[in-house]
Order: structure tokens, then sequence, then C-alpha cells
């Protein structure tokens, strides 16, 4: 019984290590990093016109997905990105599953790290796909809906502080990340100054956005009222209700768009 559990196991492994060979699944993990280099461009258009009193979409990811769905060309777009961020979350798993990169501590925070992000980049190809059918629902409602579920739990207002406390933490790596410039590392190459900066506001401005967002749910958690998880359409409109908001956000804004383009260079770029 061992040795065929062994053996399947072995079999998983022949089957992952394939797929992470695979030029077409290095193909479409690229096209996932281009369609959400799209998305952060169209999320930092919206946090723009928000923090200058225009516009009514959601300055997050549904609102992003909702303007691209409005055509025929963007809806072709989120099709792309269904192929994309699958492709995406494929490529985190074999991570997870294949990589030995390190040891103790830092091996456990690299494959947890790709379990997150196979889980979040499959969930995202899910929510593309709603979009691109002509569905789809808001960020913030999804947000609040899986926040009020948890407070109805025995110890859901502990697990929603610590789930804030989490999304604040990766908030910081990510503002550390820009910071030190370690994003080099994802990269075969140097891409160049330009990209370099912009690269390194992007992952600020989306560290400070991810932070907001974490600190939502933790008064969330500790009020007890899902109406306060928000997500980031809520964290980029409490920037602009801040003292110097306006300046706060542009800046944001403007930074979440340079992680737009910092993307597409990453798409051609990206260590896989």
């Amino acid at each position: 019984m061992t040795q065929h559990a062994a053996g399947g196991a072995d079999q998983v492994k022949t089957t992952v290590g394939r797929a992470a060979n695979s030029d077409k699944l290095e193909t479409a993990a690229r096209v996932g990093f281009a369609v959400n280099g799209v998305l952060h461009l169209l999320i930092g258009w919206i946090a723009l016109q928000l923090a200058w009193g225009g516009g009514s979409k959601k300055a997050d990811q549904s609102g992003a997905l909702a303007t691209l769905a409005g055509n025929g060309f963007g809806r072709a777009v989120l099709w792309l990105g269904v192929v994309g961020f699958a492709g995406l979350a494929l490529w985190q798993l074999t991570e997870a599953l294949l990589t030995r990169r390190g040891e103790g501590k830092d091996l456990v925070f690299d494959k947890v790290k790709s379990v997150s992000k196979t889980v979040v980049y499959a969930a995202l190809a899910v929510t593309t796909a709603q979009f691109a059918r002509g569905g789809g629902s808001s960020s913030t409602s999804q947000s609040q809906d899986f926040t009020a579920s948890l407070l109805k739990h025995p110890g859901g207002r502990t697990l929603v502080v610590l789930l804030g406390l989490v999304v604040i933490g990766v908030g910081v790596y990510h503002v550390v990340k820009g910071v030190k410039k370690e994003f080099v590392k994802d990269l075969v190459e140097h891409p160049g100054t330009l990209v370099e900066n912009l690269g390194r506001a992007g992952y600020v401005a989306k560290g400070v956005a991810l932070a907001v967002v974490g600190l939502l749910f933790v008064l969330a958690g500790v009020r007890r009222s899902a109406a306060k998880a928000t997500g980031l359409d809520g964290a980029l409109k409490t920037l602009r209700d801040q003292p110097l908001g306006t300046t706060l956000l542009t800046l944001v804004g403007l930074g979440l768009i340079a992680y737009g383009c910092y993307s597409f260079a990453r798409a051609r770029y990206a260590r896989l």
C-alpha cells in the first residue's frame, strides 16, 4: 500500500514537472502577467478619477473587470485573462510542489507563498470568467459577505482580525520588496532603469493599498461589523478621506498604473 502511494506521488510529480516545463504553460503565464497589467492600469485610472471627484466605478478588481466587459474587445481580453490566470495558478502550483530553493524557514515561506498565489490566481481566473460571460459581482460585496460569514462563527472576530493582520503583512512585504527592488530577482535579466523605477513605485503603492485593506479587516473584526470590510475600493476611499487625501490617492493611483506598466515588462522578463 505504501509503495503504491509512493508510486502515485512520483507520478504526480512527473506530471507536474512536465507541466512546469511546458512552453504552452509559460506562454499562458506571461499572458496572465500582461492582463494583470491591464487590470492595474484600469484600477489606477479609476482611482485617479475617484481622487478628483469623478467616476462612479469601483476602484478595485471588479470595477476593472466590469470596464473590460463593457465591449467586445474588452471581453476578448477577459477570456485571454482566464487562460493567463489559470496558467499562473498552475505555474505557482508547480512551484509549490517542485521548488527546492533554500532550506528551513526560507523553503517553507516560498512554498506557502506559492500556494497562496495559486489560490489567488485560480480565484481570479474564475472571477474573470464570470465577468467575461456577462456576470460577476462587486469585490466589496464579496469581501463583506465573506467577513459576515466568519463573524457568525465562534472566534470569528479573532479570525477576521488575524486575516486583517495577514493582509497588512502582505502590504508591508510589497512595500519592502519595492523599496529594496527585490522584485528584480523575479526577472531573468535586468529590464532597465525605467522598468525598475516603475516596479519600485508600483510595489510601494500596491503595498500601501493592501495595508489599508488589512486595516479595514481589523476594524471589521474589532467592531464586529462586516460593513467595515470594504476591500480595495473602500481602502482607496479611506485614503481619499484623510488629510491631503486627494494627494495621497493620486500618488497611489499613479503607483498602481506604474505597477500595471511594470507587469507588461514582467510578462516578457519573468523568471518561469
